[in-house]
């Protein structure tokens, strides 16, 4: 196997130098390249020096952070593959990282074996998570799931009537407007406006505007 030229983009010495000495036994085949401690200084570094193969990096930077970082190294140098190693597990930065193009999402607390088995995978095309953010990735996958599939429901069940009113609704129009324009009773209006709430699962006329247009019901 030829060395895996790798980059470190790491705002704290100490953890920098940290990972390096985590990787040190591998020198075999883990060649470190290079630090820096902001984004910008990190790409201003890769166009001298491009035969980067990975980057692991940090999210919280000062200039420049990790996840726009990371989105400018893609379009930059989009055969650098990109590993966050973080502190943070939480859902929006996972979800920003992997939006922005980070190929692997690991914890800084991971073992020097388990750090140097994610580089070898992700050069062999997996994409490493720690077992944290893998399991949040998996909420996150299945409830985007569970909302795609509530609203292809929504549209389904729907009746003319009922999205009618609904179109009527996101107007702006109260119930008694409403029931003036299509010729029917305040309580029959009433009646459609709770099935709407039951079969789009919202509680009230903001909710049900808010869900319409995200979801385009309308």
């Amino acid at each position: 196997m030829n060395n895996i030229n790798i980059a470190i983009a790491e705002d704290n010495f100490r953890l920098a130098r940290g990972i390096s000495e985590k990787l040190s036994s591998y020198s075999e085949t883990i060649n470190i390249c290079f630090h820096e401690s902001n984004g910008n200084l990190l790409i201003e570094h890769l166009t001298k020096e491009p035969e980067i193969d990975l980057i692991l990096m940090d999210i919280e930077m000062p200039e420049l952070g990790g996840i726009d970082t990371t989105a400018q190294v893609r379009n930059l140098f989009p055969k650098i593959k990109i590993v966050m190693l973080t502190v943070f597990d939480d859902d929006d930065k996972i979800l920003q990282s992997i939006q922005a193009g980070a190929s692997g999402y690991l914890l800084k607390d991971i073992s020097a074996q388990k750090l140097y088995e994610s580089i070898l995978m992700i050069m062999d095309g997996g994409a490493p998570m720690s077992p944290t953010v893998a399991f949040k990735t998996l909420k996150m996958i299945r409830a985007t799931d569970l909302e795609i599939k509530n609203s292809a429901e929504s549209k389904k069940v729907l009746t003319n009537r009922e999205t009618e009113i609904l179109e009527h609704i996101c107007e702006g129009l109260n119930y008694k407007q409403i029931a003036e324009q299509l010729f029917i009773a305040p309580t029959t209006v009433r009646k459609h406006i709770a099935n709407i709430y039951d079969k789009l699962h919202v509680r009230n006329k903001v909710q049900a505007i808010a869900k319409a247009q995200r979801e385009r019901l309308i």
